[in-house]
């Protein structure tokens, strides 16, 4: 009855603004670029891993400056990307459905809500849950916060999200977990969780509908 969307490369379609920006920076220190498929490849929680793999030396350069960097320009830039083709179909279905739609996101508060106004969506969520700072360690806390605060059974709650760490969430909380390819990180690696796998999240419908059917 309470779905969990994760924001970036769920429901807003940012991977390719995200690798731009990362290439912007490493072409500012000289170091190589990433390809679309490279950036899927290492893209992970919390970030300063993924920027080590992207090829940052942390005793040259303390993390905090290129993050800081990154989140202007991706900041200065977001508005110009849009959310996923069928994204407002889905929340629709499910509002209609009488679920409970939340979003929990790695990206800062006051930014996730000016994200999400933007894109004209704000009224589909009970709560929009985003992390404190832009360093992007992990969002578990607001998953955990979350389920006390709205007093919400696991076994009523999906999370729907596009990378490993949604699938570290649903665990940590105990709740069913399903994965979108085409954001932040490649299929393959997904695949590897063993949690259903979509390639749009048009294919939710059909899903939740059997589910339905099976009661």
């Amino acid at each position: 009855r309470h779905i969990i969307w994760d924001w970036n490369g769920t429901l807003l379609d940012d991977a390719d603004l995200c690798s731009d920006t990362m290439n912007h920076l490493l072409k500012k220190r000289r170091l190589p670029l990433l390809t679309a498929e490279i950036y899927r490849q290492i893209f992970t929680f919390p970030v300063r891993d993924y920027y080590r793999k992207a090829g940052f030396n942390f005793s040259h350069e303390n993390f905090i400056a290129p993050a800081t960097e990154f989140i202007e320009i991706y900041n200065h830039k977001v508005s110009d990307t849009s959310i996923f083709q069928n994204a407002r179909i889905l929340l629709d279905y499910f509002k209609n459905k009488g679920f409970s739609q939340y979003i929990i996101s790695a990206m800062k508060q006051k930014q996730l809500h000016d994200s999400v106004r933007h894109q004209d969506l704000h009224d589909y969520f009970a709560d929009i849950l985003g992390i404190r700072d832009h360093y992007a360690d992990g969002k578990a806390y607001l998953a955990s916060g979350l389920m006390k605060e709205k007093k919400l059974l696991s076994g009523q709650v999906c999370i729907i999200g596009d990378t490993l760490h949604d699938h570290e969430i649903a665990e940590s909380i105990q709740c069913e977990c399903i994965l979108v390819s085409g954001g932040h990180q490649s299929e393959e690696r997904l695949r590897a969780s063993g949690r259903m796998l979509i390639n749009d999240i048009i294919q939710l419908k059909e899903i939740f509908e059997n589910h339905d059917t099976d009661k």
